[in-house]
């Protein structure tokens, strides 16, 4: 008998909970709370940078232990590092500085430097990644695509023939503007200014510049005097063919011996490469082939006095510890802010292939690599080079898949390899006096293959055809202009492209595929059917906003009119939009 109203008041009191709840779910509607402050927007990118600010529960030990450990990610491994890891980096750091030393000194050739400058650029910010990296496999060092950077856009502030040591200066300039842009990059989590340049952005710009870089060794090559400063192809080619013309109609000389060592030992490294592709195993003789090949043409040269027949040697190579460039900074005049611009392009450069490689070796790991911490390294590590006569240093794909495939297990194979660099700098720079020029024309030649990628170009032309235009875009800028316009027209197509998505959406009408639950859109699945009397719509947009609102609208109702007039009994019933793409 009691049953009956004790059931009526549970009822009543689960009806007012429910009133209750609305009421409460109405008033947070109504009236939300108020949004951070706009300090808090602007200095939380700040804390969230390190793991020092994560955590208030800890101790000032604990809060000092945790910013080292975030600056510093060593100190994290380090303990627990073991003699068998050691013997592993030792033969990958090793290995790799048998590539290393010859890349160098040719990018430095190639940086209008003296060869030492890259032979430092291999001391210094190898050895401070290694400490603040969190890459374990990416090796540190000068690069192709940076050398040919620095190398185009300096003479056109100090010209490298008329006054060497201001171009020299402005160099170091340039790296230091470079690892301040990097550094504050990874400091408020600016990270997304380098997504503009796209992938199939920097697929072109590659492509572009090793042809270009290609080009360039061409004086070395034919042992050709005067060359020209440009770097578009036309540019280039009619400096070749007016070089050799008049060396041949003015009755000059021409000396073959560089052409011929050159292309043998180009022969040679292209198939130690080929080989070392083929079999896994002997991953060690594409690198140490630029070495041996320095090695053997410095022997013929001075054995066979070849240097006396025309052909182009070194000859005098800086040895020692890295000096230091503090007082060669250039922080008055017009130039600086030539310099500063050049700093932020070789900085978004040097940052986009650095992270590229980067994740591409840490997802074979399978471990993750934090992109802002890598910007704060890559940043200290250029402030450092640029005081300790180093120009800009970033993660080289070629080196970095030889020290993985050397085996390397931590950063230490960086250290390994710095100090290998600097035994050689101070004990074996004056046996590079004979090494030809030519044979810094091969290694670069050599190097080249792996930075033109056409299996990707195509692959991103069956895509998305606006990202193959952004790839070519960069591929001609480069090759018939300049670097800087080839960046200029990839970022520019790249962002045109978020707008136009922006602006003007996708918008498709689905379907459901017979036999499944899946619906899709009707245009690209001429098999899917709808429902009549009913309109299911998708907005592929990430946002849905003000720039795009009256266009969605437009296009629905235009839908809608176009259903009501194949419908034969009547109005379109119900329209479903599809927006999980924007949740």
């Amino acid at each position: 008998m009691s049953s009956a109203p004790s059931m009526r008041v549970s009822e009543q009191e689960h009806f007012h909970l429910e009133d209750t709840s609305d009421i409460e779910r109405s008033i947070w509607v109504l009236n939300p709370p108020n949004p951070p402050p706009l300090r808090n927007k602007l200095f939380s990118p700040l804390k969230k940078t390190v793991s020092f600010f994560s955590s208030k529960k800890k101790t000032c030990l604990g809060h000092a232990v945790s910013f080292l450990e975030s600056l510093f990610p060593i100190l994290t491994w380090f303990t627990n590092y073991k003699a068998s890891k050691f013997k592993e980096d030792l033969l990958a750091g090793l290995t790799l500085a048998s590539l290393s030393i010859p890349q160098s000194i040719g990018y430095a050739n190639l940086a209008k430097l003296d060869p030492q400058y890259g032979l430092y650029t291999s001391v210094v910010p190898p050895l401070i990644y290694a400490v603040m990296g969190s890459s374990r496999e990416i090796a540190i060092g000068p690069v192709a695509v940076v050398s040919l950077l620095l190398s185009s856009l300096v003479p056109k502030v100090v010209d490298p023939a008329v006054d060497p040591d201001a171009y020299r200066n402005v160099v170091f300039t340039v790296t230091l503007f470079a690892g301040i842009f990097q550094a504050a990059f990874g400091i408020f989590r600016l990270g997304f200014l380098v997504d503009f340049l796209s992938h199939a952005a920097l697929v072109g710009f590659m492509a572009g510049a090793a042809i270009m870089i290609g080009l360039q060794q061409l004086k070395g090559l034919l042992g050709i005097t005067h060359f020209t400063n440009k770097t578009d192809v036309i540019s280039v080619l009619e400096s070749v063919y007016k070089s050799l013309h008049q060396q041949i109609t003015s009755g000059e000389k021409w000396y073959p011996l560089n052409f011929v060592i050159g292309c043998s030992f180009l022969i040679f490294l292209l198939i130690a490469r080929f080989v070392g592709r083929r079999n896994k195993k002997l991953f060690w003789l594409p690198a140490i082939a630029p070495l041996l090949s320095v090695i053997l043409s410095t022997l013929i040269v001075y054995l066979s006095k070849a240097d006396k027949n025309g052909v182009n040697i070194i000859k005098h190579v800086k040895g020692g510890l890295n000096p230091s460039s503090v007082q060669q900074l250039q922080f008055h005049g017009p130039q600086v802010g030539q310099a500063a611009k050049i700093g932020l392009i070789s900085a978004v450069i040097a940052l986009t292939e650095a992270i590229a490689v980067g994740r591409s070796f840490a997802s074979i790991k399978g471990y993750h690599l934090d992109g802002n911490k890598e910007m704060l390294a890559m940043g200290c590590m250029n402030i450092a080079g640029s005081l300790s006569s180093c120009y800009v240093a970033t993660g080289s794909f070629s080196r970095t898949a030889v020290n993985f495939s050397a085996g390397c297990q931590t950063s230490v194979s960086n250290i390994v390899m710095a100090v290998t660099v600097f035994l050689c700098l101070e004990l074996f720079t004056r046996l590079l006096y004979y090494t030809p020029v030519a044979i810094l024309a091969s290694i670069i030649l050599s190097a080249l293959p792996g930075l033109i990628d056409i299996s990707e170009a195509c692959y991103i032309w069956k895509v998305d055809k606006f990202d193959f235009l952004a790839c070519i875009g960069a591929f001609l800028g480069v090759l018939f202009e300049s670097v800087e316009i080839g960046l200029l027209v990839a970022v520019s197509i790249s962002f045109a492209k978020i707008l136009i998505q922006s602006i003007r959406p996708g918008i498709e009408v689905l379907g459901r595929v017979p036999r499944t639950e899946a619906f899709c859109d009707v245009s690209q699945y001429p098999m899917a059917t709808s429902t009549p009397g009913m309109l299911v719509i998708r907005i592929s947009s990430g946002s849905l906003c003000f720039a795009n609102a009256n266009f969605v609208r437009e296009r629905i109702l235009k839908w809608v009119a176009e259903e009501e007039n194949e419908l034969a009994k009547g109005r379109v019933q119900a329209v479903i939009l599809d927006m999980s793409i924007l949740f």
